[in-house]
């Protein structure tokens, strides 16, 4: 990425062989749309393409690792600056239907985009969730079946060194600034790049596995020539990259962060957290009003959180204890809980396939299926209980003590099918649609259509017993939670202990989840308001289509609607829903 990039994005547009809408009205009104949609696709397509020329697996450069310097940050803000101006150019009265919604889906993107840069979020490039030492370890699930594409992975681990330098050059400019993650969530932490950087045998490190699985369509001799400079690329630049990381974190990063948790409290920080907010959410609301829906909902679910006890026929001590004799019950008692990681897998793929039996009465189901795999060891401490994706749902076995049986039937709807992973794969098939749509994922739609199946799941049949449903509740009351935690600790400045109580009060999530998910919204502000909030308007959504479609409404159908927008803002959804409502009421 060159310091001239801003120049080349605005010549990759190439947008005088495009009519403009002008043009098009001159030569027959009936073309003003399709020019004007053209128009869009040109500028999205080409700036698309330039996006992800050097992102890590891409095709287009798949021989380099993303560069996140400051050179070229500015160089991309320039070039989305470019873009927006371009767009802004565009009379969206022009466009088709379809276009206005691609307008607004990819507007949205390059707004956050160009946000991300101006507040330099680059600066803080981890969380106590994810990181990009950590994420390298997803190249290692991609298979390499040519020989070409295992030197492009070498030459993956020979650039790591150049990337990590410029994360810990942007890491030691957020720290100069007092933008930072909280020091109090960073105990641990350095535990996934320290299992890299002590290796001794570059064989034992999960990148080194792609090599060791090389097709025998590739000479044996050259397998092996690639696998001795894979192994040289790990131990010659990898290992040494994480050594150099290791003694940054350790010697610079954790005693210079910041001692504050609030995101409000950075420099910056008011405007910082409410561009959050909007990124995750895709709403304008305040962190005030956010906090007040959290508190309704969280009276809301503890009524019907009580309403389920009374059903188990649990009494506990007395009535005013009964709610925390409830929770200390589901926590100790080893009926909930699994002895290995194998019979957690197979828990979970048992629900899996009970969902599979009703599933397509709900919703018109993808090509595409998905795997069940455990997470990966470096990553499994601090790790969620599970995510999903197209293809795959990772279960967390690590600590299985903190790992409850009557949390994942929830865990499932919402990570493989009918969440996330099915959502994944009808996305990838919306071939209508460009790859920036196709491929986008905003966190209130996905996560809000995650948390939305979970409640699904009751009138699918999947909970089977009384414990299971208070598993669902108390999911769902973990997302209210979020609202109140995440707006408590950064805009009201709330203390970890007060948000470790808050979570742990009310819901029956195990000590481990409650910390390592406390630490999450400490260190990654507003991206779990995205759940609940999504979820919310959702089932706004349907209650709306029951109510004006009556007789008419049709669960599957509207399902399917909703899915195939791809991952739209929640404005969008309900713009594109109420469209839907009204032509199936004329």
């Amino acid at each position: 990425m060159k310091s001239s990039l801003a120049v080349a994005v605005v010549v990759a547009l190439g947008l005088a062989g495009v009519p403009s809408p002008a043009a098009a009205t001159r030569d027959a009104g009936t073309a003003t749309a399709d020019a004007a949609d053209l128009r869009l696709r040109a500028i999205a397509d080409a700036e698309y393409q330039w996006r992800h020329a050097d992102a890590p697996g891409q095709q287009r450069a798949s021989n380099r690792l993303e560069d996140v310097g400051e050179a070229a940050q500015q160089a991309r803000l320039a070039g989305w600056q470019q873009v927006l101006a371009e767009l802004d150019r565009i009379d969206t009265t022009q466009l088709s239907a379809e276009g206005k919604v691609d307008y607004a889906v990819y507007r949205a993107q390059i707004l956050d985009l160009i946000d991300a840069v101006e507040q330099r979020s680059y600066q803080m490039p981890f969380n106590s969730d994810s990181s990009f030492w950590s994420n390298l370890g997803f190249m290692a699930r991609r298979p390499l079946t040519t020989a070409q594409q295992a030197q492009d992975y070498i030459a993956l681990l020979q650039d790591v060194p150049r990337h990590f330098g410029q994360q810990i050059d942007n890491m030691r400019a957020g720290l100069a600034r007092g933008f930072s993650v909280p020091r109090a969530v960073l105990d641990g932490r350095e535990v996934s790049i320290a299992a890299v950087a002590r290796l001794q045998d570059p064989t034992a490190s999960p990148l080194y596995g792609p090599l060791q699985r090389l097709p025998a369509s590739i000479p044996q001799a050259q397998r092996e020539q690639l696998q001795r400079q894979g192994q040289a690329a790990i131990a010659g630049s990898v290992i040494p990259a994480y050594r150099q990381l290791l003694a940054f974190f350790q010697d610079e990063y954790v005693p210079q962060a910041r001692t504050s948790l609030a995101a409000e409290a950075m420099p910056g920080g008011e405007a910082f957290y409410r561009s959050q907010i909007r990124q995750y959410t895709t709403l304008d609301l305040s962190p005030a009003q956010i906090h007040q829906i959290g508190l309704d909902e969280v009276a809301r679910i503890r009524a019907e959180m009580e309403t389920v006890i009374d059903a188990s026929g649990f009494q506990g001590r007395s009535r005013e204890t009964r709610f925390a004799d409830f929770l200390h019950f589901l926590r100790t008692d080893e009926q909930f809980y699994a002895k290995t990681p194998e019979q957690l897998l197979h828990h979970a793929a048992w629900i899996a396939k009970r969902v599979d039996a009703v599933i397509g009465r709900y919703v018109t189901l993808p090509r595409a299926r998905f795997t069940i795999v455990p997470v990966p060891e470096d990553i499994a401490p601090f790790w969620t209980a599970g995510r999903g994706g197209m293809g795959t749902y990772w279960v967390n076995t690590y600590d299985l003590p903190s790992r409850p049986l009557y949390n994942l039937p929830a865990l499932t709807l919402h990570e493989s099918d009918p969440g996330h992973a099915m959502q994944g794969a009808l996305a990838a098939e919306q071939g209508a649609q460009p790859a920036w749509r196709r491929d986008n994922y905003i966190s209130a739609y996905g996560e809000g259509w995650g948390l939305y199946t979970e409640k699904l799941g009751v009138e699918m049949g999947i909970y089977q017993t009384p414990y299971e449903d208070f598993g669902r509740l108390t999911y769902e009351m973990w997302r209210a939670a979020r609202l109140v935690i995440d707006t408590g600790v950064h805009h009201y400045g709330w203390s970890r202990e007060q948000a470790l109580a808050y979570l742990r009060d009310n819901t029956a999530l195990s000590e481990h989840e409650v910390t390592t998910e406390v630490d999450r919204y400490i260190s990654w502000p507003a991206q779990a308001l995205s759940y609940k909030l999504g979820e919310i308007e959702i089932w706004k959504l349907r209650r709306q289509a029951e109510s004006e479609l009556g007789d008419a409404f049709e669960l599957k159908a509207f399902h399917d609607f909703v899915l195939q927008q791809g991952s739209v803002p929640l404005p969008v959804l309900r713009n594109q829903v109420e469209g839907w409502i009204a032509a199936r009421k004329g």
